[in-house]
């Protein structure tokens, strides 16, 4: 199968500086092959875990987050750097991400919106799931470096992309 040529685009899943976005992956261009079981996903900022479950049964977990530049506390404004806590759902995915690949996550929630106009000032959002920046030719960035997204590496995401459907409900703990 021939695959189309892209041209380079600006694209971005929400976190940390827009980046050069590559041609999709054939992961990505291919119908996700999504595990019905799916039902719900944990995400422990403190463990620094993600955790998917099937009617309150653990399936699979990943290990080892990456988060926000600001780790710590709930994210309460656009460019605080942090990462959301709360219950969410994992609403679309992103093939043309300027990381490889991402499910986006329902932030802001009704009362992240409030919180943040009460004060005056914007939520934020474009929350996803993601790989690492494409333009990152292998490996990992290191620390947290996200402006409140969660980076997993490129397999991780790849299963959670063909695992998540759209509509799963995410909690995320701090």
């Amino acid at each position: 199968m021939k695959r189309a040529a892209y041209p380079l685009l600006f694209l971005v899943a929400g976190c940390s500086t827009p980046k050069l976005a590559l041609p999709p992956s054939p992961v990505a261009e291919r119908v996700p092959n999504r595990a019905a079981e799916v039902d719900s996903v944990l995400v422990d900022k403190s463990d620094r875990t993600l955790t998917l479950f099937s009617r309150g049964v653990p399936l699979k977990s990943y290990a080892g987050l990456q988060l926000g530049d600001a780790p710590d506390g709930p994210k309460h404004f656009e460019g605080d750097e942090r990462t959301p806590e709360g219950r969410y759902t994992v609403d679309y995915r992103n093939p043309r991400s300027a990381y490889h690949l991402s499910l986006h996550i329902s932030y802001p929630n009704a009362a992240d919106r409030a919180y943040a106009a009460a004060r005056g000032r914007s939520p934020g959002g474009e929350i996803f799931i993601h790989g690492q920046p494409n333009a990152l030719a292998q490996g990992r960035m290191q620390g947290d470096w996200t402006d409140g997204c969660i980076s997993v590496s490129n397999a991780e995401i790849e299963e959670l992309w063909r695992a998540v459907p759209d509509g799963t409900a995410i909690e995320i703990r701090p």
